[in-house]
């Protein structure tokens, strides 16, 4: 399923199986993961994609040649010089590459990747279900580990991050409380059924002050009410790669030492501890399944809120 330009639905076309080089390791695709920032992607938010693209990067399938099962990550490359990767920040890297946005990703039968930017999956997963932690789970899992640790947690938007992030939360000994859009009765309930203590519309005010929020809607007008909600010395997350316009607000609602922080990308290590992790919770994931060919439909579906949990693109036709 190929992307020719941004705001048109995806094409199903027939492409050549892509040829690995040096370092690169040939994929057969068994299932990927629709994200939010595949939305933007072909809404035209994000400007500067490689076109025509193959979008797609919570991918999981085997190696061609000995069957490994790998999972492939939104982070395709680093360069491996620049000061933040010689710092430990390697999801800040100036020259990074991203799967699914400048190297063709997951919509599709073969992709390649490199080596050292894929992942070993737990056994416990299946393709479909393990897909969804490789970028909803790893950035739900950065973006937790930002909000720091104090114990009254709000996550603002309840869709396949925060489904899975509530999990690590609850596992941690934290009390959530779940935001969604007001009238969203049935985002809700999914937020109690996996231990939110409270939930509420984003207009609402939470019964107790919080310690951390994570914003996973892509919508700036909820970092002010977040703020508010917030006790002195917490911190607000915007975990989303892109957000509308956050509007001006008043300096007491920063005042306290409270922080607005925004998470970027991820590096490897957040991989390789979230995966040892998931298992351990046991994190479990909620999937919506789709054929390759409906690809523009889970998209649609996506863009309505319409997605309990996760939406995943079943690739292997198994």
């Amino acid at each position: 399923m190929v992307l020719d330009r941004a705001r048109a639905p995806l094409r199903q076309t027939e492409l050549p199986q892509p040829e690995p080089g040096p370092g690169q390791l040939l994929v057969r695709v068994h299932a990927c993961a629709v994200c939010r920032t595949d939305l933007h992607i072909v809404d035209g938010d994000l400007s500067e994609p490689k076109l025509p693209l193959v979008l797609g990067h919570q991918i999981v399938g085997t190696v061609v040649g000995d069957e490994r099962r790998v999972g492939i990550p939104w982070l395709g490359s680093t360069d491996g010089e620049c000061r933040f990767c010689r710092s430990g920040r390697e999801n800040l890297c100036d020259r990074a590459r991203f799967t699914g946005y400048d190297l063709d990703g997951g919509y599709a039968e073969y992709t390649v990747v490199d080596e050292r930017f894929c992942f070993p999956l737990p056994h416990d997963y299946s393709d479909l279900h393990a897909a969804p932690l490789l970028c909803a789970g790893l950035i739900g899992y950065r973006s937790l580990r930002l909000a720091g640790p104090g114990e009254r947690l709000g996550l603002y938007g309840f869709g396949s991050s925060a489904h899975i992030v509530a999990q690590v939360a609850r596992h941690e000994g934290r009390r959530i409380f779940v935001f969604t859009r007001p009238g969203d009765e049935a985002g809700q309930g999914f937020a109690r059924e996996l231990g939110a203590v409270w939930t509420g519309g984003s207009d609402e005010m939470p019964p107790e002050e919080l310690d951390a929020a994570i914003i996973f809607a892509p919508v700036g007008e909820l970092v002010p009410l977040a703020l508010r909600a917030l006790a002195k010395g917490g911190t607000v997350v915007c975990a989303g790669i892109r957000m509308t316009d956050i509007p001006a607000f008043p300096y007491e609602l920063l005042w306290g030492e409270r922080v607005v922080r925004s998470v970027a990308n991820l590096a490897r290590h957040d991989g390789e501890e979230f995966l040892a992790l998931a298992p351990q919770v046991p994190v479990r994931t909620e999937v919506e399944v789709f054929p390759l060919e409906q690809a523009n439909e889970a998209l649609d579906r996506l863009r309505r809120g319409d997605i309990r949990g996760s939406a995943v693109l079943d690739v292997s036709g198994r």
